[in-house]
């Protein structure tokens, strides 16, 4: 049988996998029927002359761009297991590409895909992965009742965490605005997890977030469910708890319960302290429309995060309606430390030169006042000239250049006088930095927050290290004691 043009489209388009044909800049040329369908085009025209990064398929496309050279220099693969996104999910899959010859030149390649996630998932669940939703759990729900007669739990669980998926997550919250149905929205970000994934693996980074789904989960039954924004971010949707008093009360028993948030979770040989920050606010109270109400919930975010993390933030539109989102992100470390420079060097005196900066390191760290002792081991403000207080014992707090306290407690013992002294001033957590001449400690610096619990931030102590350097080198050249 002579192969024609018509017989090859029809052998195409009744395979069931997903081909494509690309010339060799990568830029599609034609797919089969399976092809758009998986993708819900309604023709081959959206896609043809482009390739994959202007189509914003992966989100990390830059390993299937070097695949796909290696293709067009002569290369074949085979069944590689990857990702794509489709429709605004993420989705595994696995693919076959060989080069397209014409004579003896590469002119282009041709490649075939097939999905595999409910594969996968389904095997997750085989190998004991978390499942935190039941069908009957979600059927009490009218949008999950009419969902699940239409697609599977595993469809509608995150594989990882066995809360919601994203995609499902944001449908919900999509369906109760469209019922009119008032709910509160709120989003969860763990504090500093990129640090753990660092520190302990990407493994270690699974656990926790196993175990932070797992807690916020159980805690928020009865009340709504949670689900997997993506990352290390989290969201929580409650039907019950709408009223500002009624939040703050879930909040109060979320963020003291250790259930979830502020539970230390053991890995391999440490004991990691868990915090998250969060962000609500709430429909129809807040806002009448989606992209409104997730607006507020990641402005209070960032409000939270600007406050040292390793808390929530209500939304209330007298306080922060009016904050812009851009001027809540930190500045970067080059433009503080040129400022920090322009502040303090034209200053003479310590005193002056440490009021001079004191705006600034406030505004940075968002604390209300800076102290510093001296080598009389006095502690005074800067913004209170009438303040002063005995120290003495506060060396064995401080065992290196910048020492951060979530907590007082780490002081209590070895330092009962400083620890007197800040309780008594309502003060809750501290970051503190030895000005230090050579080996010699001439002082210190204290920035402190009114609540327990701060997280103090690695470009805050590195703010605070370097305006410490550089009033001790306003010293050394001024000839100046504090």
């Amino acid at each position: 049988m002579k192969m024609t043009v018509e017989l090859f489209d029809n052998i195409i388009n009744t395979s069931q996998d997903c081909v494509f044909w690309k010339d060799k800049d990568r830029r599609f040329l034609g797919v089969n029927q399976a092809f758009l369908d998986f993708y819900g085009f309604p023709s081959a025209d959206v896609l043809i002359g482009k390739n994959d990064e202007e189509m914003g398929w992966h989100s990390d496309p830059e390993p299937y761009k070097q695949d796909e050279l290696r293709v067009l220099a002569g290369d074949s693969t085979y069944k590689v297991q990857g990702k794509c996104i489709i429709r605004g999910e993420e989705r595994d899959i696995i693919a076959s590409k060989r080069p397209l010859y014409e004579g003896n030149e590469i002119v282009g390649l041709v490649g075939s895909f097939v999905d595999i996630t409910d594969v996968i998932r389904r095997q997750n669940k085989l190998n004991g992965a978390q499942v935190m939703y039941t069908i009957d759990k979600l059927r009490i729900y009218p949008f999950f009742d009419k969902l699940l007669d239409e697609v599977g739990l595993d469809e509608i669980l995150d594989p990882l965490t066995g809360i919601l998926s994203r995609p499902y997550a944001l449908e919900f919250a999509h369906n109760l605005i469209a019922n009119r149905k008032p709910f509160s929205f709120t989003i969860v970000d763990l504090d500093n997890f990129k640090s753990i994934n660092d520190s302990y693996g990407h493994s270690s980074g699974d656990l926790v977030l196993k175990r932070v789904a797992k807690g916020l989960a159980e805690f928020s039954e009865g009340f709504g469910v949670v689900g997997r924004f993506g990352g290390d971010e989290l969201l929580m949707i409650d039907v019950a708890d709408i009223g500002y008093d009624d939040k703050k009360r879930f909040f109060e028993r979320l963020y003291n319960s250790h259930i979830a948030l502020r539970s230390h979770i053991r890995l391999e040989d440490e004991d990691v302290f868990i915090t998250a920050t969060s962000g609500c606010a709430s429909y129809p109270q807040d806002a009448d429309d989606f992209e409104s109400l997730f607006e507020m919930i990641d402005k209070t975010l960032y409000i939270g995060k600007s406050k040292g993390r390793n808390c929530y933030t209500i939304y209330e539109e007298s306080e922060h309606k009016n904050i812009a989102v851009r001027k809540l992100a930190k500045r970067g470390m080059y433009t503080d430390m040129r400022a920090v420079t322009d502040i303090v060097w034209p200053v003479r005196g310590f005193k002056n030169k440490l009021r001079a900066v004191s705006a600034f390191v406030e505004d940075a760290l968002q604390i209300r006042d800076v102290y510093y002792i001296g080598s009389d081991r006095m502690m005074h403000s800067v913004e209170d000239d009438g303040f002063s207080a005995d120290v003495g014992d506060i060396g064995p707090a401080v065992t290196d250049d910048v020492t951060a306290c979530s907590t007082l407690d780490s002081i209590m013992e070895d330092c009962p006088q400083l620890f007197k002294t800040m309780i008594g001033m309502g003060l809750g957590s501290a970051l503190i930095a030895r000005i230090r001449k050579y080996d010699e400690v001439k002082g210190y610096l204290v920035c402190a927050a009114d609540r327990s619990f701060r997280i103090w931030q690695e470009n805050e102590c590195a703010t605070l290290y370097f305006v410490t350097g550089l009033l001790m080198a306003g010293l050394c050249l001024e000839n100046e004691e504090i």
